[in-house]
Parts: structure tokens; C-alpha cells; sequence
């Protein structure tokens, strides 16, 4: 059996071997049960894959939508559950019913969200700069917790001018969390220019108690290595690269199993794992014409680089059934191998945004005396 080379150990997040030391980033609206599914599948069951964000009060007052979104494929193991909240006791409680039910083997916290209806609560990438706030949580999160790991997925900071990542990543360590993941972006990039990926190297000096993964701008198997190899990171995370991507995780077990082989899948493979993608959708909704709907947004991602003409990828774009969905891919010009330049940049690329955060919250980092439980939002997903 192929293993790692030695220049790149096993990632350990608590009693969860990671081989290889690959994470599928939780993106809201996307990594339901039916994409980890894809994903899972092109790996080979390798790697670890994160559920979409899941809001801590949203899951304790048992929303009719969270408790569908913490749904697991019997094949999913360890499941992996991001946890979004602002409110440490809330946090806690949801906590304590992930293990109590045994809901998930791996819990996830939120801290990098740069969307405005998560730091306009003072959540996301924007609560990192309320030092006492974030150790309050992690300190809740890590003892309800027992022996499940938690880990913690974090921005930089705010901007430029308000960076976070090596006061939250030292939080961390002294709370007893796992392992943290850093986005190499500020809040107010979003997704916008290129990760600074001399930020990871930076925290992993900071903290080398505990594993650190490395996340952006990884379009390829090769940027993954690369990443590692100039980071000194434990394990990469990968978000946008796999959109349109599932079989990324592919190539990524390849790398790191010291394969070249690369998924180099033509229009007419690429056609089959979109219906596959839209049938999975609305067999875990319920429903086919809500899942085909779902899968809309996809259309654009797995077809980039592709010849397909602009009103074709607008009737797909409006499809509402399988049927539908599939007679229009078969009109396709399905030879098209795959095109050169189909990596890249997939997803949103906007940066140099204003945050929006709670009034005066730049004032003083250690003052939390104006976050309230009510900052807790009340729904999960996208």
C-alpha cells in the first residue's frame, strides 16, 4: 500500500487519522450531505469533509432546516460538523447535544466568515478581535465537548490594520482546541487578490503545539504540495478550488500518495457527475424539482473552460428536473476534452470590502460588554 512520504506526516485531529492531510473547507450552501458525498467518493474516502456552517442556536432550538443540514451518509466517517455562534453559553449548549446525541466525531468552529449578515453580529472573521469573547467561547466549546476534538477555521483579521491570527491561534492552544485552520485573507479581502501564505508559515512558528492548516487559492493537487512544502502547514483545507471540482480529492490522494495520475475528465464525464451531483441533491431534499434548482449554482463552476454557448448555459441555468437537466447536457458537444486554463480562480473573487461590524467594535478589543445573546442568528446554510 502507497503511504505518504516522510516529509509529510499523518494529520492527527484528536483520535482522526487524516490521510491524506486533506480537508474540504465547510462552504455555506454547498457542502451538504449530497457534495461531500461526490467528493468522498473521488477520494476514495480519504481526507476529511465538513459539513456548511450550522448556527449553534439554530441547531439547540432544533430548526426544521439544521436538523436536516447536520444529516450524515451512513458512509461518512469521522462526521464533521462546523459550528457558528456568538454567544458562549449557546455555544456550549450545542455543544453538549452534539455529544449527548451523538451527532458528529469532529466539531468545527466558525471564525472566518467575512459575509455582512455574520459581522454585523459581531460573528465570523469579526469576533477573533474580541480577545475574551473568543477564549470565552472556545473555553465552552472544548469543555462540553469531552472527547471530541475541536478545531477552529480563522481569517487573519479584520483588515490590515486590525490582524488577529496569532492572538486567536495562542487562544487556541491555551483552550485546549485542537487545531487551527487559517485562510490566508483578511475579513475585508472576502476572496478577493491572493492568500498570503507567509501568514500560515507565520502561525505555525506561533503555534507549533498543535496542528495548523493552510487554506487559499489551492486550484490543484500541485498548490496543495506547494503550500505545505513553503508553509511548514500540517494540512491543507480547499473551498473554491473544488467547486465544479469534486474530483479534485482525487488528484489530492494522488499527490500525496506520489502519483502523478490527474482526473482529466472530458465534457462528457464532467455531464455525468452534474447529473449525478442534481440527482443526489433532491433524493436528500425530497424533493427532485428543489434539488435541480439547488444544483443551479454548480452549473456555471462545472462547466468553466468548456465550449458551451452562452444561451445553452442559460437554459441549464433555469432547468426544474432531471429529465430536463439531462436532455439539455446531451445536447452538448460531449467529445470536448478537457480544456487547458480550467483551473483557477471559481467562486467569489470580490475583495477590498468594507466590513460591516456592530457599532464601535474597533474600539477596544478586550471590551465585550456590547455582544448580546440576540447576535446569535437563527438560521444555518447559505
Amino acid at each position: 500500500m502507497t503511504t505518504l512520504a516522510p516529509s509529510l506526516p499523518l494529520l492527527q485531529i484528536g483520535p482522526h487519522t487524516v490521510q491524506p492531510p486533506v480537508v474540504l473547507a465547510p462552504m455555506a450552501g454547498i457542502t451538504n450531505a449530497p457534495f461531500r458525498t461526490l467528493c468522498r467518493e473521488f477520494s476514495g474516502g480519504k481526507g476529511l469533509f465538513v459539513s456548511e456552517m450550522i448556527t449553534t442556536r439554530a441547531l439547540v432550538e432544533r430548526n426544521e432546516k439544521t436538523m436536516q443540514l447536520i444529516h450524515f451518509d451512513a458512509s461518512e466517517t469521522p462526521r464533521s460538523i462546523q459550528l457558528y455562534g456568538v454567544d458562549p453559553v449557546t455555544v456550549g449548549k450545542a455543544v453538549r447535544m452534539i455529544v449527548d446525541e451523538n451527532l458528529a466525531d469532529h466539531i468545527d468552529l466558525n471564525f472566518g466568515c467575512p459575509v455582512p449578515k455574520v459581522t454585523r453580529k459581531g460573528g465570523g472573521s469579526a469576533l477573533p478581535y474580541k480577545r475574551p469573547l473568543l477564549r470565552a467561547i472556545l473555553s465552552q466549546a472544548v469543555s462540553n465537548a469531552g472527547e471530541l476534538p475541536v478545531t477552529i477555521k480563522m481569517r487573519k483579521g479584520i483588515d490590515d490594520d486590525h490582524m488577529t491570527y496569532l492572538d486567536a491561534g495562542r487562544i487556541a492552544v491555551e483552550e485546549g482546541v485542537t487545531a487551527v485552520a487559517l485562510h490566508g485573507r483578511t475579513a475585508a479581502q472576502h476572496y478577493g487578490g491572493t492568500a498570503d501564505w507567509d501568514a500560515i508559515a507565520r502561525l505555525k512558528e506561533h503555534v507549533p503545539e498543535i496542528p495548523v492548516l493552510g487554506n487559499g487559492d489551492i486550484w490543484c493537487a500541485d498548490d496543495a504540495r506547494r503550500m505545505m512544502r513553503e508553509t511548514g502547514c500540517d494540512g491543507v483545507v480547499v473551498g473554491r478550488g473544488c467547486l465544479g471540482r469534486p474530483w479534485l480529492f482525487g488528484d489530492l490522494v494522488s499527490e500525496f500518495e506520489g502519483s502523478q495520475a490527474r482526473q482529466a475528465p472530458g465534457l462528457r464525464q464532467v455531464a455525468d457527475v452534474m447529473l449525478r451531483h442534481a440527482t443526489l441533491l433532491g433524493e436528500w431534499i425530497g424533493d427532485e424539482t428543489r434539488g435541480v434548482i439547488d444544483f443551479r449554482k454548480h452549473v456555471a463552476w462545472y462547466l468553466k473552460g468548456f465550449a458551451v454557448g452562452s444561451e445553452m448555459r442559460k437554459k441549464l441555468a433555469v432547468t426544474s428536473s432531471l429529465e430536463e437537466l439531462g436532455g439539455q447536457l446531451r445536447e452538448l458537444d460531449l467529445d470536448q476534452p478537457w480544456p487547458d486554463g480550467a483551473d483557477g480562480p471559481r467562486g467569489r473573487t470580490s475583495g477590498n470590502n468594507r466590513v460591516v461590524l456592530p457599532d464601535g467594535w474597533l474600539k477596544d478589543p478586550y471590551d465585550c460588554a456590547g455582544v448580546s445573546p440576540d447576535a446569535e442568528l437563527d438560521t444555518s446554510g447559505g
